[in-house]
Order: C-alpha cells, then sequence, then structure tokens
C-alpha cells in the first residue's frame, strides 16, 4: 500500500465542508461527490470529526460511504482517507491522540465508512497533552493488527515527522499549502516529505472562503489561466501539482461546477515558463526554488559579510551574545527594539544588506524552521551566509535569567496583571508561560535549512564577585510553623505554633553569622478568603516566636497554570532574595518539605535539605 501511494498521481478532493457547513444539504452533497467521481477524482480525504459537533461524529465518513455505494462507477479506483484524534465537543476542535481514543475512533470510521481495513488513516492533529510518540505507537498498532494499511500525519513539524519515522513507516502528511500559504515550505515539511517520498496532502490548497477574490483578482494567475482557458483557481492547483508528483491537492467542493474544476486543473500542463513566472510570483515558488538550487553561500566566497543568526528561548541570554557582536562591529537587528513582525525584520535585514552592511547580527527567538527561513532567503539571494549560533539553554536556567532581568530593570516581581499589560509594548517583559510554549515548539537548527555552521553554545551561568553572602532559606508552612489545629497552614496569627526544636536550630545559625530568609505561598489573598494584612501579621508573630531576624517574601497569587514568577518552583522569590542580600547561590542552604521545593533549590543553584533530615541531624550534633 504503501508503495501504491507514492507510485500513483491521485486527484485529491477534501469533503470538510459538506458536513460543517450549516446550510449543508446531504443529497446534495452526494450529487457533488458523484460529480467528482465521474470527473475522475481518485483520493477523498474525511474524518470523524467533520461534522457539527460530538453528537454526529462521523457524519462525513458516513456520507462518502453513501456516495461511494450509490455511485455506479469503478468503486476500487477510489481511495479513501480518513483521520482521528480529535473530537468536536459543542462544536468546538478538540485534540485527543490517547491511545485507547484513537482506537476507538479508528474503529468507528471503519464501521462508518464500511471498509474492512482502512486505505489510510491519518492523526489528524498532534495532542498538546499526549507525547505525539504515544499517538504513533497507537496508530502503529493499528497497522499492525491490519486494521489501517497506511499511517499519516496532519499539522506537524519536520522534527515531529522524524520522531514519527523513528517508530514506523509514515506514508503521508497532511499540512495547509496553497501559493497564499507558504508556511509548510519555510518550516521545511514540503521539501522534507519530497525528499524522502512522503505523500504531502495539501489542505486548502486554494486558500479558504476568504482568500476567494484575492485569488480570482490576482494579474498573474489571470493571465496564465487566459492563455489555457481556464480559471485562476484551476492555475492555482496545477501550479502545486507542478511541485512534485508526491504532492496531492485536497480542495473542497460543495458545487457540482467546482467538483468538475478540480478535476479540470489535473489536465493543466504548465509551461517552464509560466511554472518560473508564478514561482517568482508567489513566496511559496521563492522559498521552494531557492532551496532547490542548492547554492549555498559559503564564508569564503562572501568576501567577508556575514550574518549570524542567534537564536533560544526567551531568557536564553541571547541579548548579552548579540552585545559581544556589536562591540566587533556587527549591526544588530531586533524585533524589541524595532517592532513589527519576524517578516519585517527579514525586510530590515535585505535593506540593511542593500545599505552596505557586512556584518549583521540578529537575536530574536527564532524558535521554528518558519521564523529561519525569511532570514536564510534574504541572505541566500544576495549570497551571504547564514551562521547559527544556538544557546541551548535550559528552561530553568531560562526562568532565572528572566526573573533576575525584571527584578534588576524594576526592583522587584512584577504582578501577573502588570505581566500581561506591560507585556504588549515591552517584548523583553513576560509571564512563564511564554517560555512553556517556546520550549514545546522548539525545532532544532539543522543542517539541511542551510546555514554556514551550526554552533551550539551550552549555558554557563557566571559568579558575581559581589556576591559572596550566605542564607539559609526557609519553607515556612509545616517546616518552621504550623497551624494549632492541624490544618494546612495558619489562618491567622493566633493560630500559628513554631514546630519544636526550630527556634533553637535558628537562633545557632544566626548567631554563626548566617542570614535566615523566609519564603511562603498564598492563594487564599487572590481567592479573597483572608486579607494581605493578616497575612503579613502573620509573618511578624511569627518572627516573635521565633525570635530571630527573620525576612519573609511571599506569592499571593492563586493555584492553576503559572502566571507570575513569584511561586515555587518558579524562581522569582529566591531571586529577590539574592540580589537584595548579594548572596552567593552556592554557599546557601534551601530547606524544604514539598515536591517542589528541590526543583527551586536547583533552579538557583541552592544546596536542597530537606526539612525533617535537616532539623534531625541538627538536633544530634
Amino acid at each position: 500500500m504503501l508503495r501504491a501511494l507514492r507510485d500513483q498521481r491521485w486527484l485529491g478532493l477534501g469533503t470538510m465542508r459538506l458536513s460543517t457547513e450549516r446550510d449543508r444539504d446531504d443529497e446534495r452533497a452526494i450529487r457533488v461527490l458523484h460529480a467528482a467521481f465521474d470527473a475522475g477524482i481518485t483520493f477523498v480525504d474525511t474524518a470523524d470529526a467533520y461534522c457539527l459537533d460530538a453528537s454526529e461524529t462521523g457524519h462525513n465518513e458516513r456520507l462518502v460511504a453513501r456516495a461511494l455505494a450509490s455511485w455506479t462507477g469503478e468503486r476500487e479506483r477510489i481511495l479513501v482517507a480518513t483521520k482521528g484524534g480529535l473530537t468536536r465537543p459543542h462544536g468546538a476542535w478538540v485534540a485527543d491522540g490517547r491511545s485507547r481514543t484513537l482506537a476507538t475512533a479508528c474503529e468507528a470510521s471503519r464501521r462508518a465508512l464500511g471498509l474492512e481495513r482502512i486505505p489510510l488513516y491519518q492523526l489528524h492533529a498532534p495532542d498538546p497533552r499526549t507525547p505525539l510518540t504515544t499517538s504513533v505507537r497507537a496508530l502503529h498498532a493499528l497497522k499492525r493488527d491490519r486494521i489501517i494499511e497506511a499511517i499519516g500525519l496532519c499539522n506537524v513539524t519536520v522534527g515531529q515527522i522524524q520522531a514519527a519515522c523513528a517508530i514506523t513507516e509514515i506514508a503521508a502528511v497532511q499540512v495547509e499549502l496553497s501559493v497564499w500559504h507558504d508556511a509548510s515550505v519555510l518550516n521545511g515539511v514540503v521539501e522534507h516529505c519530497i525528499a524522502n517520498g512522503i505523500l504531502l496532502l495539501a489542505h486548502r490548497p486554494l486558500g479558504g472562503p476568504q482568500r476567494r477574490r484575492r485569488t480570482l483578482a490576482d494579474p498573474v494567475l489571470r493571465e496564465v489561466a487566459e492563455r489555457h482557458g481556464a480559471t485562476p483557481f484551476e492555475i492555482a492547483l496545477a501550479w502545486l501539482l507542478a511541485l512534485s508528483p508526491l504532492v496531492v491537492p485536497l480542495p473542497g467542493a460543495t458545487r457540482i461546477e467546482t467538483a468538475r474544476s478540480v478535476a479540470r486543473a489535473h489536465a493543466i500542463a504548465l509551461s517552464d515558463d509560466e511554472r518560473a513566472q508564478l514561482d517568482d510570483h508567489f513566496p511559496a515558488g521563492r522559498v521552494m526554488k531557492l532551496r532547490q538550487s542548492r547554492a549555498r553561500p559559503s564564508p569564503d566566497s562572501a568576501g567577508g559579510r556575514e550574518i549570524v543568526l542567534i537564536m533560544g528561548i526567551p531568557g536564553a541570554g541571547k541579548s548579552t551574545l548579540a552585545a559581544a557582536f556589536v562591540g566587533r562591529g556587527y549591526t544588530r537587528l531586533n524585533r524589541d527594539e524595532s517592532g513589527g513582525t519576524l517578516r519585517d525584520l527579514a525586510a530590515s535585514l535585505e535593506r540593511a544588506l542593500e545599505g552596505g552592511a557586512s556584518r549583521i547580527v540578529l537575536d530574536n527567538t527564532y524558535v521554528s524552521r518558519k521564523s529561519r527561513a525569511a532570514v536564510l532567503a534574504a541572505a541566500w539571494t544576495r549570497g551571504v551566509p547564514v551562521r547559527c549560533v544556538w544557546l541551548d539553554t535550559a528552561v530553568e536556567d531560562a526562568q532565572v535569567n528572566a526573573a533576575w532581568r525584571l527584578v534588576v530593570s524594576r526592583g522587584c516581581l512584577p504582578t501577573p496583571r502588570e505581566l500581561r499589560r506591560r507585556s504588549a509594548r515591552e517584548p523583553e517583559i513576560f509571564g512563564p508561560g511564554v517560555q512553556f510554549r517556546y520550549q514545546r515548539e522548539l525545532e532544532p537548527p539543522d543542517d539541511t535549512e542551510g546555514f554556514s555552521s551550526i554552533e551550539v553554545v551550552r549555558f554557563e551561568r557566571r559568579r558575581d564577585p559581589d556576591c559572596s553572602n550566605r542564607a539559609v532559606i526557609f519553607w515556612l508552612d509545616n517546616v518552621l510553623r504550623r497551624s494549632r489545629p492541624g490544618g494546612p497552614a495558619p489562618a491567622s496569627p493566633d493560630d500559628i505554633e513554631i514546630i519544636p526544636g526550630r527556634r533553637e536550630v535558628l537562633k545557632r545559625y544566626a548567631a554563626d553569622g548566617w542570614r535566615l530568609l523566609g519564603v511562603s505561598w498564598h492563594p487564599e489573598i487572590e481567592a479573597g478568603e483572608v486579607g494581605q494584612d493578616v497575612v503579613e501579621a502573620g509573618f511578624v508573630r511569627t518572627r516573635e516566636l521565633l525570635d530571630v531576624d527573620l525576612d519573609i517574601a511571599y506569592c499571593p497569587h492563586g493555584a492553576g497554570p503559572p502566571v507570575c514568577w513569584c511561586r515555587k518552583p518558579l524562581p522569582g522569590l529566591g531571586v529577590v532574595f539574592i540580589q537584595r542580600y548579594r548572596l552567593d547561590p552556592a554557599r546557601c542552604l534551601y530547606v524544604g518539605a514539598g515536591p517542589q521545593d528541590p526543583g527551586f533549590a536547583r533552579r538557583l543553584g541552592f544546596e536542597y535539605r530537606d526539612a525533617n533530615a535537616f532539623f534531625q541531624a541538627e538536633a544530634q550534633s
């Protein structure tokens, strides 16, 4: 089946809109499908999620099955591909790539289509809550059990394709691709699939209903269409077909005439001049042509000209490294300073090169192949090599860097509301969720992208010679203090009880010259269950009962996904203490008792001590 998929030139049709349009009509849809089959369509792409909501899952599959069963033509020449892993609760689109879900969905699709075995079964979308490898292994099990013949993926990156191919054979990849949408060219998916013999299924190949007017009015499409007696839509499809025999456009059709037009596009043979004209007109074509030329600029032929692209997650240290390049005479281009998009920055790069700049450094995140492609294309067309410097910084180190920059710039940690308000106009200010998102989206740089070289720089935190003091940092609740009635945390100052033996240990450390610090979390403040004044009065009472000088920092924000920098294991409160008291993290102890405490200490470079073991050892000393 895999060879048959690759070797045959398929005429594709996507059927989603026949089931998702509000004014849909099943009988009309079957007439459209019959017209498509009669016109020569051989590949039909459906999905169990093509419906209005979860109450009618499989509607489109059943519609396709009805159309095929009632068609009088040769059924065997039409391949039906379907997809699973996307659900429709209340009409929303929600990914679910769990193994059990995929197995159940596949069996339901097989019944809906009336097939003994599904020719091509695709993962509709990666599930951010399920490892892609888990979903792919589930598809591999379906193939092993002969429930499906071939496996496909949808809406994936090159790295995800490679990870899937390490588990099983991937026959097809489906992504959005059209004359108006070049993301899948820029991110390398189209080139990777063609190079590795993977069928490339192009959904929305005409740009969707929103691009209809633009397609009709485009002067180049109209000019080529007139020569062939065709429509601009048919020329747009013919251009996609000319990219490679492995590219299968999947235009949707809700009218009989549209179905026939889709088939006519396959009969159009563009001349070399017409293909060149279209390639030069559309961004995707220009990038494809540039990459296929393989004329990669080299440092030896560039006459000293060079572009350095620094990439890494927010907080990786890109600005610091870029400043070092600027000190060596490089011109810096950065979206945070100039504003706009990364595409706008590529245009700025083109202007800088045309203006005579010979050495340029760029230091935005450039986390994906797509974001880097525009820089490479601008440089290649001018014969300038691009060197990639990847700051491979662990997210824990990047978190410390981000919190450090915030505390240095404003003297304290911003609240979640301040982060949201300021991040819109100050890109260097962001919440912790930004780093987690970039980490998920990261596509490591690859030689196939066209870099002259790739240098991986591991992050190494330098010790500040001005920070030499030592401290013991304690988590407060159930480490130093507890609630008299036995609750999880004291509810009021009168409710506080110091755990036996703690006061004496803290006094010994204070007498030995250690700074004593405490950290705590009080989500009840944001929940409105207690006032900030009550919590802070509790800190005063804690210090009185311990009879030591104990500086306390705390997080007042709620539970759920972190939106602030001060809730452990995020390092914000530790950074505040390091800067406030000029601490040397290597000389500091952190004493905690919760599952997040070791991670908090590790991020900041503190030596971690479990509270029970720490106080037991101190009692015996």
